[in-house]
């Protein structure tokens, strides 16, 4: 994803979405990647995944008032309802945070 399919990927999504933001230097960013991939094929059809790497969508990431990796961004109905990052951000927080975005 980025700065050019961000809108119609996000905001225009009829699915609530989860936007991972990651870096290619961001080892938790990477260590977190698989079972980010494997919560995405569990919520298939219900919830949409974007990844959106923050080293190549700079102006992107900052309109989004990023500071950090990793963060994950929730949305439903084009707004954004929810963030986590740094150390906040685990497999069980983001998974509490979808559930809350499918109520």
């Amino acid at each position: 994803m980025n700065k050019d399919n961000f809108e119609s990927e996000v905001l225009q999504s009829d699915l609530p979405v989860v936007v991972d933001l990651w870096g290619p230097k961001c080892g938790p960013c990477l260590a977190l990647m698989p079972q980010v991939e494997e919560l995405s094929s569990q919520y298939d059809g219900k919830v949409k995944f974007c990844k959106l790497n923050v080293a190549e969508n700079r102006r992107l990431v900052i309109s989004l008032k990023v500071m950090g990796v990793p963060t994950f961004l929730f949305y439903k109905e084009g707004e954004l309802k929810d963030r986590i990052s740094g150390e906040e951000v685990t497999i069980e927080a983001i998974k509490e945070r979808m559930e809350k975005l499918l109520q």
